[in-house]
């Protein structure tokens, strides 16, 4: 036997080993393709967490943007308070616009603006031809009305004699005596229509109600006059007392009494007060303002003062706690009424009722609603609400310049 080898063999050695070898590339490639695929999710995981991270800084940035910017300070503290000052109307005691009651032209005034005039004044006269012109055919018809209840008089006398003596027929006498008692009724009419007509004509001239003063005249000569309300000839005001109307905080409204005096000052009667008297109120507390509105009568026989002024009413109350101070803009006019804005839990906006008492334009009293501890808003936003978010500032205390 030989032992060389046999080609045939070592043929078929390599046909088998052929599949392996071309096996392994394809477990390369699938490997190479996982880690692709691993890497590519872990730069969408990162990309993605990434976004996630920005959109929670950009909110929580937005959050903080858009939380106001405040400065609080604490509340200085002020003194007792003892006396009260309101701001008040002053009206005349009688204001009454005064209208024409006929139509015409206005052929004479009597009196100007400013001028003081007495009850039954003559103010001025009115041309009404057209009236004079009725009532003079008012009183014909009267006239005539007369004189035919006359006649059927006389014959209702006449028949009602006859009929006792069957003179006449009683149905002639019925009819006579109806027509009496018709005519009689006409009479009576024309009467009222007279009567109507003349106190319309005695509306041609124009009388001053009550005593007072003339503040304005809206007429001239030659006008047109039409009655009823369409036009103001003239607007008399009683000034001899005039009436001081105020808003009295609900926390001094038991403090107020009728019968009261009441001081006033006058900013064109700089240092002289006017002693009123606190004459009535509305018995009721305004709900809008929690307010008590109250009316005080001062003597202007004088004439020293005006309608339509503002006086400074001021009360007297009794001794309350301590008041504070705080900047005139730190207040917020609400429909629910005056509020001061603090700060609560170190950044949640809280809005506080409050009572004001003097206000001298930069500073304001508050008598009622504060504390010394409070952090108060020195210029809140219009916009503030209750428990909104803030970002508090406290401003630095001034430095000691002086020395150390």
């Amino acid at each position: 036997m030989s032992n060389q080898p046999n080609p045939n063999q070592h043929a078929t050695a390599e046909h088998e080993s052929a599949p392996e070898q071309q096996a392994l590339p394809p477990r390369k490639a699938l490997l190479g393709l996982a880690l692709v695929l691993i890497v590519l999710a872990c730069l969408a995981a990162y990309g993605i967490l990434r976004r996630v991270s920005a959109d929670h800084v950009l909110a929580e940035t937005t959050r903080q943007l858009a939380a106001p910017t405040v400065i609080v300070a604490a509340p200085r503290p002020g003194a007792p308070v003892d006396s009260l000052v309101l701001p008040g109307n002053v009206t005349s005691f009688t204001d009454s616009p005064i209208y024409a009651r006929t139509s015409g032209y206005l052929t004479r005034w009597y009196f100007d603006i400013g001028a003081r005039v007495k009850k039954g004044a003559l103010l001025a006269e009115i041309a009404t031809p057209e009236v004079d012109q009725q009532l003079a055919q008012a009183e014909a018809d009267l006239s005539t009305a007369q004189a035919n209840a006359n006649n059927a008089r006389i014959q209702a006398d006449r028949y009602t004699g006859l009929v006792q003596s069957n003179a006449v027929s009683r149905q002639d006498t019925d009819t006579f005596v109806n027509q009496a008692a018709s005519t009689a009724a006409q009479v009576r009419s024309a009467q009222a229509n007279l009567q109507r007509l003349r106190e319309l004509q005695s509306f041609e001239k124009i009388y001053a109600p009550f005593d007072g003063v003339i503040t304005a005249r809206n007429v001239d000569t030659g006008q047109l006059i039409d009655p009823g309300a369409g036009r103001e000839l003239f607007h008399l005001q009683a000034i001899q007392t005039l009436r001081v109307f105020a808003n009295l905080p609900q926390i001094y409204s038991a403090n107020v009494k009728r019968g009261a005096k009441i001081g006033l000052t006058f900013a064109e009667h700089a240092g002289k007060i006017y002693e009123g008297t606190l004459v009535r109120t509305s018995e009721a507390i305004d709900p809008a303002s929690r307010t008590l509105l109250v009316e005080i009568d001062v003597d202007n026989r004088s004439g020293e003062l005006l309608p339509g002024s503002l006086a400074e009413v001021h009360f007297k109350t009794p001794a309350s706690s301590p008041t504070f101070i705080v900047p005139a803009p730190a207040l917020i006019f609400r429909k629910e009424g005056l509020r001061v804005g603090t700060v609560v839990n170190g950044n949640l906006a809280h809005l506080v009722p409050v009572v004001i008492g003097e206000d001298d334009g930069a500073t304001v009293q508050i008598v009622s609603g504060l504390g010394p501890g409070d952090q108060v808003i020195q210029d809140p936003p219009d916009s503030l609400i209750e428990g909104e978010k803030l970002q508090v500032v406290t401003p630095a205390a001034p430095s000691n310049a002086g020395g150390r």
